[in-house]
């Protein structure tokens, strides 16, 4: 099994919380109410993302 790296950007929001998101996986956004949990939503966002993309044979 390969391993993969993504770059993962996190950008802290003005009303409070992170916003996580992935630049090479275009819609790989997700967010929290502080680093952790938006580090924890963005890797599950990220294996939804890749999942997807193998079932549909796109990558």
């Amino acid at each position: 099994m390969n391993t993969l790296f993504y770059k993962i950007i996190f950008e802290p929001q003005e009303e409070g919380g992170f916003t996580a998101y992935v630049p090479k996986l275009p819609g790989c956004v997700s967010e929290g109410e502080t680093y952790n949990e938006a580090y924890i939503n963005i890797k599950e966002a990220l294996e939804l993302y890749l999942t997807t993309q193998k079932e549909r044979n796109i990558c």
